[in-house]
């Protein structure tokens, strides 16, 4: 059975992040990918320009279009702008009995940008947290997510982390590529445990699109069969090779995409 992912979240005009993002990633792992449209972003590797959200009632069609037809083995979830849209997301994922899902709580763009509205915070934690089977959350967002400072260490990381499974979602992978030091350290709890996951840091502007494509690639991984930490690990290796060949790369004058066809090209 050929392995299908769908990505509900928002598109990049850009292509480095977002929907697009997500697709390439599905594409370049061997999976295939469908979506679903949260939100239309003018966007580039600048920052984001404008933001129109797609109505609830839409991206619910979207959601029994994919799944009334395609055997979807993982989910990804991306930016969600609006508590309607969190609350149309969350009733489709029931309705279609989907469980191996990825939410990727994405809150603010690369660019510093605001992606998610400040009073949808609460619809997320308590409306689709406890639906995923991972979050992802970088260290900001998993900060504020818990309304408390932004993790400075491991330990802190992992103090956030268990209030995280709090909230009810299966596990919880925090990205610590906001964080200094030589090695870019992820940490992911879940019923077994602690494992940690740590890459050399590299010193590049193309970061634009790594949580997004972190994210994916762990759906994809799932997609086709693989445990969430096999799919977490590999993921990792993936986001790092595509940072790292990212400066093959010449695309716009900002912070520029990881390069997904690494692989490939």
């Amino acid at each position: 059975m050929t392995p299908i992912a769908v990505t509900i979240a928002g598109s990049d005009s850009g292509g480095g992040a977002g929907i697009q993002a997500d697709l390439k990633t599905f594409s370049a792992l061997g999976v295939y990918g469908a979506s679903v449209i949260t939100a239309l972003t003018a966007q580039n590797t600048l920052g984001v320009q404008g933001i129109y959200d797609i109505p609830p009632d839409f991206i619910a069609r979207q959601i029994d279009s994919v799944f009334s037809d395609l055997a979807v083995q993982a989910v990804k979830i991306g930016m969600l702008s609006q508590p309607a849209v969190i609350e149309a997301v969350a009733a489709g994922l029931v309705r279609h009995r989907a469980d191996t899902v990825v939410l990727d709580p994405v809150m603010v763009a690369t660019s510093g940008d605001r992606l998610l509205a400040p009073e949808a915070v609460e619809s997320l934690k308590t409306k689709l947290v406890p639906h995923a089977l991972v979050i992802t959350p970088n260290l900001p967002e998993a900060a504020a997510m818990l309304d408390e400072p932004i993790a400075e260490d491991e330990a802190a990381m992992r103090g956030q982390a268990e209030r995280l499974m709090r909230l009810g979602p299966g596990a919880v992978l925090i990205k610590g590529g906001h964080a200094e030091g030589a090695d870019s350290v992820d940490l992911l709890l879940d019923a077994k445990g602690l494992e940690r996951f740590a890459a050399p840091r590299l010193a590049t502007r193309n970061t634009h699109g790594t949580g997004c494509t972190l994210s994916s690639a762990i759906a994809a991984g799932l997609a086709k069969g693989l445990d969430l930490r096999h799919a977490a690990a590999a993921a990792k290796a993936y986001v790092s090779a595509a940072l790292a060949a990212s400066e093959r790369l010449r695309i716009g004058s900002g912070h520029g995409p990881v390069h997904h066809f690494h692989g490939w090209w």
